[in-house]
């Protein structure tokens, strides 16, 4: 499946007072510096889900909570394609009222509960009523970590992973529940920005995780994560 960036994939980038710009290389340009907390363009998510779930590693997850700003730095995602896939909640064009912020344009949040006890945060992807998304598994904190450990109710000294490594400890830790189900993802309180975004050979795809029923599709490589990231959920990709 296809898994390569769209505008950034072979740029240069160099840090200059926590702004980045980048070099033009492979065709690419992109001539001024960019805040690493711009949200990314809509247009961003209006492709194949393959294609932004591998993108959105490195990008800042940013929730704005009572005057605070909380921050993961994505490290691991899953594409969910939507009716051809059968671990996907779009599966054969399957509608409910549960799953129908999955049918908005790309860009959306859809927010789900599962298992009677977590809330799992994903992208809505491409155009609407195609029904894909991305879902966020895990975070690496850039900001907020004390807020987030008493999101979290953790009784020690957070490891890595403790906090976001996983889909409901992520939305647990950002205080994320169906509230946001819907909303954009390009302005607060839940958006995505810019982060920093990750060359080819720091990313490893496999399976996803929990989709065993999933017939062949549970053999797709459609889990992205930062290689050697200690963030990641387990089993590591």
């Amino acid at each position: 499946m296809a898994s390569g960036h769209v505008g950034e994939r072979k740029c240069g980038t160099r840090e200059r007072n926590g702004r980045t710009s980048a070099t033009r290389t492979g065709g690419d340009i992109v001539g001024r510096p960019v805040s690493r907390f711009r949200p990314l363009p809509l247009s961003f998510y209006r492709r194949p889900a393959e294609t932004v779930a591998r993108d959105l590693l490195g990008r800042y997850l940013v929730r704005e909570l009572e005057g605070e700003r909380l921050v993961l730095r994505l490290v691991e995602t899953e594409a969910y394609l939507g009716a051809p896939d059968r671990a996907s909640h779009a599966w054969g064009g399957r509608r409910t009222v549960r799953n129908e912020s999955l049918y908005l344009p790309g860009g959306h949040a859809y927010v789900y509960f599962i298992y009677g006890m977590h809330w799992c945060l994903n992208a809505v992807t491409g155009e609407a009523d195609i029904g894909s998304a991305v879902l966020l598994r895990a975070g690496e904190p850039v900001e907020g970590e004390e807020r987030m450990v008493e999101n979290r109710n953790w009784p020690r000294r957070p490891r890595p992973g403790d906090l976001a490594g996983g889909p409901g400890k992520l939305c647990q830790a950002l205080a994320i529940d169906r509230s946001l189900d819907g909303v954009l993802l390009d302005q607060p309180p839940l958006l995505i920005t810019r982060g920093e975004p990750l060359p080819d050979e720091t990313v490893a795809a496999g399976p996803r995780i929990g989709v065993d029923y999933a017939g062949e599709a549970a053999k797709w490589p459609l889990r992205f994560a930062v290689r050697g990231n200690p963030h990641v959920s387990k089993p590591r990709v």
